[in-house]
C-alpha cells in the first residue's frame, strides 16, 4: 500500500485498515518510525468526507508546532488552534488542541465536537503523568459514542490491557498495532572522566575492580575521587557524530554549555546564519535584542552551536528550532522538553545524567523518559545509524537501575483518575445518579482491579464523589441533586473552581477595581518559588486593600499565594499601565519566557472567569483586562 509517494510499512498498513473499518487504534511505535503518517490519513480522508478531526498535543509547543504543520499542507481556512490563551478559526474541520481543552469540551458535552469523527492522542502515554494523567483518562471516559481515537506511543507495554478498557467503556473494537523496530538503529555508549567512551558492561566490569589500597588489606582506604565528566571533552570525542541535541536538565546549565563551548571556537562562524537571525528579526521590537538570551543567542549561533528552553522568547525558540531542522545548528543544549513530540531528529543525543530534578527532589529517568530522549537520535533518510551517549558520574552509578533504564520502555500505563471538583459539577450538570454511578466506575484503575466487573462495582471514586458533592452542597454549589447558579459558574472553571467561585460568582468582585482585578487573577495563576527575586514593586493602597481583603475572606485566607500579591505588582502594574515585557523584565528574576506563560495562564483563567459570568460589569471589566494582557503580547508571543 502507498499513501502521499510512501510505501508503507506493515504497522501503519494494519492501523489505516483499522481506521477504514471503523475502529479505535493503538499505536506503539518508535520515535521516526512514521507513526503521525497514520494522523495524516485521517485527516486528509475525513477533510474530503467533510468531517471533523481532533489533533490533542500535551504540550502548547506541539499544538503550535503541528498548527504551522498542517496550515502549510492543508491551508490556513482548514486548520484550527485551541489551546487555552489561543483561539483560532475555532469552526475549522481540523481542530488543533492541548489535551486538556479536549478533555474539557468533552466533559461539558460541547456541541463544537458532535461532527468530529477520530480525535487523536498524540503521546498518549501522558496518561502515566502524576499531575496530569487524569486529563486523558477523563478526555477517553467522557467522548462520546460515535468518536473513534487514534493513540500514539513510542511505546506501551501494556497496550493490549489499555485497548480493552477503551473497548469495554466505549463499546466498539479496538485494535493494537506494535512495531518495535527502528527505521535507524541506534548505539548506546556511556561516558566517563578516566575511561572516555565505553559500553555499560566495561564500566561495570571496571567499577567493580577493588581499589589498590583495599586489595592490599587496608580495610579504610577511600575509592579514588574522579570528577564528573566534562560535556566539552565528550563534544571533542564525538565531533565526527554531529550534529548532536545534548540534553541538560537546567536552563542555566543549557546556557552556560553553550557559552563554554562556543569560547572553544571549534567550529567556523557562518554568516549565512546571522543573516538568517537578522532577518527573522526584522520588525520586531528593539527590546529583544536587549535581553541577555538573545545577546547570547546572536553571539554563539552563528558557530553552530544554541540552547532551547521554556525561558526563552517564543520567537527565539522558533528561531532555534529552525536553524536545527535546517541542520545548520552542530550542538544544541536543551532541555527535556524538546524530547516531547517535537520532531527534530539528531544524528547523536547526549544525555547529561540518568537523574534529574523533578521539581521536589533529585530522582533516577524512568525508562520511557530515556527512550524519549534517546528516539530523538538518528534522521530517517539521512542517517544509517544513531548514537546515544549517557554522560555517568560516579558518585551516582547504578548498574542494575541503569541497566533497567536503558535496556526497555518497561514503564506501563497506569491509571492516574482522581476526581475534581469541576469534573463532579459537571457529572452532576449532565447525568443522572445512575449514569453517574456507571461513569464513576469507569476508570482505567478500576478496570485493571475489577475487569468484567467493571460497571457494577461501587469503587473510591463513587465514596469521593459522594464526598464531594456533599461539600459542595454545605458551600452552595450544589441544591437538591442540582447546580445552583455559583455551581453552574463554577462547572465552567478547570482548576481552583471554588476559590475562583467564591471571589467571582459572589459579590466579593463587586468592591475590586480593574487593576484589583486583573491583580487577583495573576495572583491565583502564579506559581511562586523561592529564587525569585522581584528587584521593582510597585506597593499601592489598591494593592494592600485587595491584599487585605483576601486576610478577611472566608475561603481566601487559607491560600498561601496571596502571600504574593505585592511581589506580583512588580508584572501586573506596568502591564496595566500599558508598558511592554521588556520594561517587565527589568522588574524580576523571571526569564522572559515564564512571563509569557503566566500571561498566557493570566488570559485563559481571564476567558474562562468571563464565560462562566453573567454579570455584564464583571465581563466589562475582564474584557479590558484581557485586551491589556494580550496588548503587552502581542509583538512577542508567537504560535
Amino acid at each position: 500500500m502507498e499513501y502521499k509517494g510512501l510505501k508503507l510499512d506493515k504497522f501503519q498498513e494494519e492501523a489505516i485498515t483499522a481506521i477504514e473499518n471503523n475502529k479505535s487504534v493503538i499505536v506503539s511505535a518508535p520515535t521516526g518510525s512514521g507513526k503521525t503518517l497514520i494522523a495524516d490519513y485521517i485527516i486528509e480522508r475525513d477533510l474530503k468526507k467533510g468531517l471533523q478531526v481532533v489533533y490533542t498535543a500535551p504540550i502548547k509547543a506541539l499544538s503550535n508546532q503541528k498548527y504551522k504543520e498542517f496550515t502549510a499542507q492543508y491551508g490556513e481556512g482548514k486548520i484550527g488552534l485551541l489551546t487555552g490563551d489561543s483561539v483560532r478559526n475555532s469552526n475549522a474541520p481540523i481542530l488543533i488542541m492541548t489535551t486538556e481543552i479536549y478533555r474539557n469540551m468533552v466533559l461539558a458535552d460541547d456541541p463544537a465536537i458532535r461532527d468530529v469523527s477520530y480525535v487523536i492522542f498524540d503521546e498518549i502515554h501522558y496518561i502515566n503523568d502524576v499531575e496530569r494523567g487524569y486529563v486523558w483518562e477523563e478526555s477517553i471516559i467522557f467522548s462520546p459514542p460515535h468518536i473513534r481515537m487514534l493513540c500514539l506511543s513510542a511505546t506501551i507495554p501494556n497496550a493490549d490491557e489499555f485497548a480493552r478498557w477503551i473497548s469495554k467503556i466505549k463499546g466498539h473494537d479496538v485494535v493494537v498495532v506494535q512495531h518495535t523496530e527502528r527505521p535507524v538503529p541506534l548505539h548506546l555508549n556511556f561516558y566517563d572522566t578516566e575511561l572516555g567512551i565505553t559500553s555499560l558492561a566495561k564500566f561495570k566490569e571496571f567499577s567493580e575492580v577493588p581499589e589498590y589500597g583495599h586489595a592490599m588489606g587496608r580495610r579504610r582506604a577511600r575509592p579514588k575521587y574522579v570528577k564528573a565528566p566534562s560535556h566539552i571533552d565528550l563534544i571533542r570525542e564525538i565531533k565526527d557524530k554531529l550534529p548532536c541535541i545534548f540534553f541538560t536538565f537546567s536552563r542555566a546549565g543549557c546556557q552556560q554549555n553553550a557559552r563554554e563551548l562556543a569560547a572553544k571556537r571549534w567550529f567556523e562562524p557562518q554568516a549565512a546564519i546571522s543573516n538568517f537571525i537578522r532577518k527573522k528579526l526584522e520588525g520586531a521590537p528593539t527590546g529583544i535584542n536587549e535581553l541577555q538570551s538573545t545577546k547570547l543567542l546572536r553571539q554563539i549561533l552563528p558557530f553552530g552551536i544554541g540552547f532551547h528552553h521554556a525561558g526563552l522568547l517564543p520567537i527565539m525558540k522558533e528561531i532555534v528550532e529552525e536553524l536545527f531542522s535546517q541542520g545548520i545548528i552542530k550542538v544544541l543544549y536543551t532541555t527535556e522538553t524538546f524530547a516531547v513530540g517535537i520532531n527534530m531528529p539528531a544524528k547523536t543525543v547526549c544525555i547529561e545524567s540518568l537523574r534529574k530534578f523533578d521539581g521536589i527532589s533529585f530522582r533516577p529517568m524512568d525508562s520511557k523518559e530515556y527512550f524519549q530522549m534517546a528516539g530523538r537520535a538518528g534522521r530517517r533518510g539521512i542517517d544509517t545509524e544513531g548514537f546515544v551517549y549517557v554522560m555517568v558520574d560516579r558518585r551516582e552509578f547504578d548498574y542494575a537501575k541503569t541497566r533497567k533504564t536503558v535496556t526497555s520502555d518497561t514503564e506501563p500505563i497506569k491509571s492516574q483518575f482522581r476526581l475534581s471538583i469541576n469534573t463532579v459539577l459537571n457529572l452532576v450538570k449532565q447525568h443522572n445518579s445512575k449514569e453517574i454511578d456507571e461513569i464513576l466506575g469507569k476508570n482505567f484503575d478500576a478496570f485493571q482491579k475489577h475487569g468484567k466487573d467493571l460497571v457494577q462495582r461501587k469503587t473510591e471514586n463513587h465514596y469521593h464523589f459522594q464526598k464531594y458533592c456533599e461539600k459542595l452542597a454545605k458551600l452552595g454549589y450544589i441544591k437538591d441533586g442540582r447546580l445552583t447558579e455559583k455551581g453552574e459558574f463554577a462547572s465552567q472553571i478547570y482548576s481552583d473552581e471554588i476559590l475562583i467561585g467564591e471571589l467571582f460568582a459572589t459579590d466579593f468582585h463587586k468592591q475590586l477595581s480593574k487593576y484589583q482585578t486583573l491583580l487577583l487573577i495573576a495572583a491565583i495563576c502564579y506559581e511562586g518559588r523561592e529564587r525569585t527575586q522581584f528587584h521593582h514593586r510597585f506597593p499601592s493602597q489598591e494593592a494592600h486593600r485587595l491584599q487585605h481583603s483576601l486576610r478577611m475572606h472566608h475561603y481566601a485566607q487559607k491560600d498561601k499565594r496571596f502571600g504574593d500579591v505585592i511581589d506580583i505588582t512588580a508584572i501586573i502594574h506596568p502591564l496595566f499601565n500599558g508598558e511592554n515585557l521588556f520594561d517587565i523584565v527589568k522588574n524580576t528574576s523571571l526569564q522572559e519566557g515564564d512571563i509569557i506563560r503566566l500571561l498566557r495562564q493570566i488570559l485563559d483563567k481571564t476567558r474562562q472567569i468571563r464565560t462562566a459570568s453573567k454579570d455584564t460589569h464583571l465581563t466589562s471589566m475582564l474584557h479590558d483586562c484581557q485586551t491589556r494582557v494580550v496588548n503587552c503580547l502581542k509583538d512577542v508571543d508567537i504560535v
